[in-house]
């Protein structure tokens, strides 16, 4: 299980590392210096792409946990947290292009 010294004190390495902490949460460590959290999970017996969770220290240690467990709840009701998370950004945009205000337009010059 990680701790938030070991994930401050995460060293640059040639080569993208993983820093394991518990139940498929992981921080991927990037040469450019980038820290990402990152889940594995599997849907339907089937292997899925691993899910961003954020990027270290916007999204602490704790906050990743929580975020790990909802994706875990996700799951246990069947529930693919990538095709959520997708079905979720998708309504936004609607939500946002289907607004009642008017375009600004510009003076009129006369």
């Amino acid at each position: 299980m990680l701790s938030d010294i070991q994930v401050r004190k995460a060293k640059l390495q040639e080569k993208p590392y993983k820093l394991a902490d518990e139940r498929a949460l992981y921080m991927l460590v990037n040469p450019t210096g980038a820290k990402l959290w990152r889940i594995n999970y599997r849907f339907n017996g089937k292997q899925k792409p691993p899910q961003a969770l954020g990027v270290y220290p916007e999204v602490s240690l704790s906050d990743a946990r929580i975020k790990r467990d909802e994706a875990r709840q996700l799951l246990a009701q069947d529930i693919d947290p990538g095709e959520q998370r997708k079905a979720t950004k998708v309504m936004k945009a609607e939500s946002l292009s289907n607004s009642f205000e008017l375009p600004r337009l510009p003076p009129a010059k006369c």
